[in-house]
């Protein structure tokens, strides 16, 4: 786990904008907090990232439970507040978005039990106080643990507080 502290909106949205910028498609970023924690705000970093127009509003997608916003890939914003159980993804077809052209991102992950990708970025927003979160990063499968590599390569560490070093030894 690599863990880091923003104490405003706009270090989370850079934090955001760091991940979008070095997204694949493919890619699946599960963000996962409680309301007001942070996930939407990072989303409109990532959007910015990923080379949205910056005209573009990105707000979370709750009744529409998905938003497609194009940038130098897709970003496939998708907040699942509202979702009622397991598999309403799959009879949507939602799923087939999953390992598509573009970048997943989920808010309200959770949600999605067992049609949870096994390979993604996990994201845990964490209200430390008003203004505060900690975000806390885990990365499953080889793909999103470079991803998530290239993000400390990148400073993420730098632009926030670190709270905690993730280390990559031993894994494979």
């Amino acid at each position: 786990m690599f863990s880091v502290t923003s104490t405003t909106p706009e270090e989370t949205e850079r934090a955001g904008e760091l991940l979008g910028s070095l997204a694949r498609p493919g890619d699946f970023v599960s963000l996962i907090g409680d309301l007001g924690a942070g996930k939407t705000c990072f989303s409109r970093g990532v959007a910015r990232g990923v080379g949205v127009d910056p005209t573009t509003p990105v707000t979370s997608p709750t009744f529409t439970l998905l938003n497609i916003h194009q940038g130098r890939i897709p970003l496939y914003h998708f907040d699942l507040y509202r979702l009622t159980g397991d598999g309403d993804l799959a009879d949507l077809g939602f799923v087939d978005y999953f390992e598509g052209d573009g970048l997943c991102l989920v808010e309200w992950a959770e949600r999605l039990d067992a049609e949870l990708p096994p390979e993604r970025l996990e994201i845990v927003f964490r209200h430390e106080d008003e203004s505060i979160r900690r975000l806390e990063f885990n990365a499953f499968g080889v793909r999103h643990l470079r991803l998530l590599e290239e993000m400390m390569e990148a400073g993420l560490g730098n632009r926030l507080k670190t709270e905690k070093r993730f280390d990559l030894t031993g894994v494979s």
